[in-house]
């Protein structure tokens, strides 16, 4: 069963005055959803383990691209937000979302957060409350691991006492044309009741809300979702190795086959894939085919060899250019653009860029990164950081463009004349300019 419905006409939200909403996990999930429950009227706590983190927001700071200064501070202002580290603040509350990280240990999921937000939540759980998980994860989760933690906590049953949920993130951070309001978003519970439950409560904030049978499905769905773009980077990405060797322009290749109007979705080559959802997700749900199967999933297998060690092509492409001006590797200056896993965006989780730069680093390479979005720490031991500017250029052997954020000023390019690897396709063509 899918089935999708607008939450109400024109896209006007009802708002639920004097609901208590526990966002548990502040980060580039948790955080938008907490701002969307304020102005849709409902009393957040937004609960996080980093006490840093929820001192900045209590002071009206944000580090979420998506999510301003100004919008947080009119959150607080409302005296409907309270950023905290104290889970007694959550007490009697009447939905509870679950936003924290799924990361892979040593390729198994590591579900100790998710474990962690259970058990801080169930001796909070009371009659009638709402608990729905958003975290990417393996299909099971919702019924297998977090329902019997919250069914031990509380001492109540699920179903008959509260309701449990999955809707999982579709957050595309530095996407100015989908966000919270406008992108479709799925909804299941463990019976009518919760799946009725989940959708009162985003139809507070959300468009469109797209029904499915169980949590089964909604789990499975987002790993797909994943899996899918997985797969297709994957596909350009071997093409692109393979096209610069016959010497075909891969990126020209790719603008007219998008010229079909059926049959053909463009993706494009890059240095990897980085971020929580691409190199993350689809090992989620290889390794519970394994688990539960006993077969490998050799598709997500083959796009994670492809994607893991683009990385060190990128630098073979580097060593290679250098080469051609009789100049070694060793010794080079590279100045690296962009060390975030993706334009417009401040997340360097699992970015190729740090990699990147730790491989030209263990070459020899004198390596000098920018980035407008990071923070100090995101950049790796070793690399000085550098303003992007035309100084930084001329001062380089090599420029590799990594991440093309919009804001920086691409025009000087045009008064360059050393070497470029455009892994992004962003700069016009040259003589001094190589793509993937």
């Amino acid at each position: 069963m899918v089935t999708s419905a607008a939450a109400t006409p024109s896209g006007a939200h009802r708002v639920l005055g004097g609901v208590k909403t526990v966002i548990v996990g502040q980060g580039y999930v948790g955080l938008p959803i907490a701002m969307e429950a304020v102005q849709a009227g409902h009393d957040v706590i937004g609960l996080d383990v980093d006490e840093e983190r929820t001192t900045r927001l209590a002071s009206g700071f944000s580090y979420v691209e998506d999510v301003s200064d100004e919008v947080v501070t009119k959150a607080l202002r409302t005296g409907r937000y309270e950023p905290t580290t104290d889970p007694t603040r959550c007490k009697g509350f009447d939905v509870a979302v679950i936003t924290v990280p799924t990361p892979l240990r040593d390729g198994v999921p590591d579900l100790r957060y998710v474990e962690e937000a259970g058990r801080t939540l169930a001796p909070l759980v009371s009659a009638g409350a709402l608990v729905v998980l958003e975290s990417t994860t393996y299909p099971g989760t919702t019924t297998d691991l977090l329902l019997p933690i919250l069914e031990a906590g509380s001492g109540l049953t699920a179903g008959a006492d509260f309701q449990v949920g999955y809707s999982p993130e579709r957050i595309d951070p530095g996407n100015p044309t989908w966000g919270m309001r406008n992108t479709p978003k799925l909804i299941s519970g463990i019976d009518e009741e919760s799946r009725e439950a989940v959708r009162r409560f985003y139809a507070t904030f959300v468009d469109n809300l797209v029904d499915v049978s169980t949590p089964h499905i909604a789990e499975l769905a987002k790993l797909l979702e994943n899996t899918f773009r997985h797969v297709n980077i994957a596909l350009v990405n071997e093409l692109a190795i393979f096209a610069n060797a016959l010497q075909v322009d891969l990126w020209e290749a790719i603008a007219a086959a998008s010229t079909k109007p059926f049959g053909f979705m463009p993706f494009y080559p890059g240095p990897g894939v980085g971020g929580h959802c691409l190199p993350i997700d689809p090992s989620y749900l290889s390794w519970q085919v394994k688990r539960s199967l006993g077969f490998s999933f050799r598709f997500v297998e083959l796009a994670n060899d492809v994607n893991d060690h683009m990385p060190d092509y990128v630098v073979r492409r580097a060593a290679t250019i250098l080469n051609s001006r009789k100049k070694a590797i060793n010794g080079a200056q590279v100045l690296v653009v962009g060390l975030a896993y993706k334009r417009n965006s401040g997340d360097a989780r699992e970015s190729p860029g740090p990699i990147l730069c730790s491989r030209l680093l263990a070459l020899g390479a004198v390596v000098r990164a920018t980035d407008l979005h990071l923070p100090d720490r995101s950049f790796p031991d070793g690399v000085s950081r550098v303003e992007f500017s035309g100084e930084a250029l001329a001062a380089s052997d090599l420029v590799i463009i990594v991440t093309d954020h919009d804001a920086y000023d691409w025009a000087i390019f045009g008064g360059y004349g050393g070497d470029v690897l455009d892994t992004r396709h962003r700069l016009p063509g040259g003589p001094n300019v190589e793509y993937l």
